[in-house]
């Protein structure tokens, strides 16, 4: 990064300037953080807690739950906080650790997805060779894997970023330090930059996505040769509701990162923008988890197991 930028500091415009919306908006998103806090940070609890939940599926899903509440950590406390007070701004060096952090959990959660999809994959379509082929080691590659991804990503585009001279306006169009609402505003030649965001990005994404529309082909496939009915609609319903959550997250990402500068619109970008990074982190373990039979007996039991701790 250059010392020598003129910009110390970047206001960020929040999501309304409406008063009356204000307070409407905080009370909201504060719940939804609570939610998103509380289901993301128990369902890792829960299956550290039960032995039953030691497989690979919940080993992906734990950490799935851990990067949705880390990503959400790095911009919902912003955006209560300026909702709350008109002093909306944000350091230099802080919107760089906001854009560094939530650009590696993200990128670590879209290639989670593509591990968790691939999990899918064998323990459906191959399931004989399901405990050979999933074992601990492998699954300790896909995570540590995932998480090499995010943090490289995300250290070249903010170092990419931040390397640019900032000696014009400092009013960030958003509610929080994202790339391309930031890049706007250097008087450097941005080209490149925008270049490499859409290259890498394009790769993380669509590599991701070869591999989550592979996996489930592959397993809708198997799905129509159930010949049972219950397991037959027990099978598609699972697969549905992945699929709507992958669709809302790739949906915005590529809304966001995939079309040219000129063609964003920063107001269209912010509604974007709350979805990914507030709605999906609250809707995963709903989505991904508390709709399983294992993850409901598992949280019945710990309930009962403090209820005869406390004496109650």
């Amino acid at each position: 990064m250059k010392n020598s930028t003129e910009v110390t500091e970047f206001i960020l415009l929040g999501l309304t300037d409406a008063p009356e919306l204000q307070v409407p908006l905080f009370i909201m998103f504060t719940l939804i953080y609570l939610i998103t806090l509380t289901g993301n940070l128990g369902m890792v609890l829960l299956i550290l807690l039960d032995s039953r939940l030691y497989t690979p599926m919940y080993f992906f899903l734990s950490n799935l739950s851990l990067v949705d509440f880390c990503y959400s950590s790095a911009v919902t406390p912003t955006v209560m906080s300026g909702l709350l007070t008109d002093h909306k701004v944000i350091s230099y060096n802080a919107c760089a650790a906001q854009m560094f952090f939530f650009g590696a959990f993200a990128t670590v959660e879209n290639y989670l997805l593509a591990s968790m999809a691939f999990d899918r994959y064998l323990a459906v379509c191959r399931p004989l060779h399901y405990t050979t082929t999933m074992t601990t080691c492998v699954c300790a590659c896909f995570i540590t894997g995932s998480y090499i991804c995010g943090f490289l990503n995300a250290s070249i585009h903010t170092g990419d970023t931040f390397s640019l001279s900032f000696c014009g306006s400092n009013v960030v169009h958003h509610f929080f330090c994202d790339l391309p609402a930031v890049v706007v505003l250097t008087c450097s030649d941005r080209r490149v930059t925008e270049m490499v965001l859409f290259s890498v990005v394009s790769f993380n994404i669509f590599f991701a996505l070869l591999v989550i529309l592979t996996s489930y082909t592959f397993i809708f496939i198997t799905i129509l040769k159930i010949r049972s009915s219950a397991g037959y609609q027990k099978a598609l319903s699972t697969c549905a509701s992945h699929f709507v959550a992958v669709s809302i997250f790739y949906g915005t990402i590529i809304f966001m990162y995939l079309q040219p500068s000129s063609s964003h619109s920063m107001d269209t970008d912010k509604m974007a923008s709350v979805f990914y990074t507030m709605i999906i982190p609250m809707l995963n373990p709903i989505v991904y988890s508390l709709r399983n039979k294992e993850v409901k007996s598992a949280f019945m039991k710990v309930v009962l197991e403090a209820k005869l701790f406390l004496g109650l």
